[in-house]
């Protein structure tokens, strides 16, 4: 079992003195810890024993639910790093295996390592047999989410001996390598699903990604062509994907995780979490934006002005983020991928055209400058994945394949952290007070 380097891994911020709140004339003092990047965080534990209050903080923008040590974001400065790596290199130069190795054991594997995990997870790829009449069940217009969430949470029933609450060290290994293998599988059994198309099964002979795009596009009549460029291409982008620290989909299989349901229930939960339009439905969002912007001539200008218009109900989709108050590192990244991709193809994708025209009109617009509004990581994204001949419908599935490594690696950390206790966030209740029952008969 690969074993973490220590040195790399910090759980807990350093102390860093006190902070004082003053509370109706009661003075509190609360611990400062500071992380190795130099966060700061006041830790607010015994706040609620010290003083019965609580605090609020809708959409949780200024809280910190843990401490971790796999991912590290500067929004200010468009910074994004694994395990401190930045997220450029790896994705120049990482695998998405290597990635995932290094997002879920903390440091970056020796060959024979990586080899192994490969191996692991090469081996538990094949679904069992049963679960096909699952995949038949389920309408041709299924959404590819919605099936991989649920055979993904089915993975419960027929690996029981892996489903479990509590798992030891020697398990735990087998586990990951199980989902993550599992994953890839469904989702590409979930397509065939929705294009009337026979299953693939998977191929021992083949590394991740070439088996998951073989299983995505090969037909008995067809076998799909490797190309190396594109699979370099699909690598980066899952590189790129593969975790965001505690944004929606993550703090979600923590959540659920933090109950001890077994890990396939808890990235069951993460996969509708990133299932949402203003999460992982983005870059589908992005691309049908575009389409409308093609079908109505074009005109750029048209709709950036109506995105500044407060009486208008049309978003920019793939502008802006939560965090990055800069450009997106990755957005730059996949900018290039672009590219290259459609060059490599030699396609001329009139969308990438109406994207250009709307990343440099923006970028020139007092409007989203002052706003810090730039292009995030969906902006270009779905144009590479058109462009490969994914479907739209199938863009957050290939998301969500690129962030399990990232939600295994948080789950594994939250159940390994001696201490972690179940999350269960506070309100403010703004109700009526309480007040009698009243018969129904007296009622009206």
């Amino acid at each position: 079992m690969p074993q973490t380097d220590q040195k790399s891994t910090q759980l807990n911020g350093k102390p860093a003195g006190t902070a004082q709140l003053i509370l109706n004339g009661q003075t509190v003092d609360l611990p400062i810890i500071v992380g190795t990047e130099d966060e700061k965080a006041i830790d607010i534990t015994q706040l609620r024993a010290k003083t019965e209050y609580i605090t609020l903080d809708q959409g949780y923008g200024n809280t910190g639910s843990c401490t971790s040590a796999i991912t590290f974001i500067d929004g200010e400065r468009g910074i994004l790093r694994y395990r401190g790596i930045p997220i450029e290199e790896l994705a120049e130069e990482a695998t998405f295996m290597e990635t995932a190795f290094l997002l879920i054991y903390g440091y970056l594997p020796t060959r024979t390592e990586l080899e192994a995990f490969q191996q692991r997870v090469s081996d538990r790829a094949l679904l069992h047999e049963d679960m096909k009449h699952f995949f038949n069940g389920y309408p041709s217009n299924a959404h590819p989410m919605a099936i991989l969430s649920a055979m993904t949470c089915s993975l419960s029933t027929y690996e029981p001996d892996l489903a479990t609450s509590n798992p030891n060290p020697n398990e735990i290994d087998t586990i990951l390598a199980d989902l993550l293998a599992k994953a890839a599988t469904i989702a590409a059994f979930s397509y065939k699903k929705s294009a009337g198309q026979p299953y693939v099964y998977p191929k021992s002979s083949l590394s991740y990604i070439p088996n998951f795009l073989s299983m995505m596009f090969d037909s008995p009549t067809k076998p799909y062509f490797l190309d190396p460029d594109i699979i370099r291409a699909v690598e980066a982008l899952f590189v790129l994907h593969a975790d965001h620290e505690q944004n929606c989909s993550t703090s979600t299989v923590r959540l659920v995780g933090s109950s001890r349901a077994n890990l396939f229930a808890a990235i069951s939960a993460g996969i509708c979490a990133l299932w949402g339009p203003l999460h992982g439905g983005a870059n589908q969002e992005v691309l049908e934006m575009l389409e409308a912007i093609q079908q109505d001539g074009g005109n750029v200008k048209k709709y950036v002005a109506m995105a500044k218009d407060k009486t208008s109900n049309f978003r920019l989709m793939g502008f802006g983020h939560r965090v990055y108050k800069s450009y997106d590192p990755r957005a730059k990244v996949i900018k290039k991928l672009c590219d290259k991709v459609l060059a490599k193809i030699g396609k001329n994708d009139p969308l990438l055209d109406i994207a250009r025209t709307l990343e440099e009109t923006a970028l020139k617009d007092p409007f989203f400058v002052e706003r810090k509004l730039y292009p995030n990581i969906d902006f270009y994204s779905g144009i590479i994945y058109r462009a490969i001949g994914i479907p739209t419908n199938m863009f957050t599935v290939m998301f969500a394949l690129g962030r399990v490594p990232g939600w295994i690696a948080h789950w594994k950390e939250m159940i390994e952290t001696p201490g972690t206790k179940i999350g269960r966030p506070r309100q403010v209740y703004t109700g009526l007070k309480q007040q009698k029952y009243v018969p129904i008969h007296l009622r009206g």
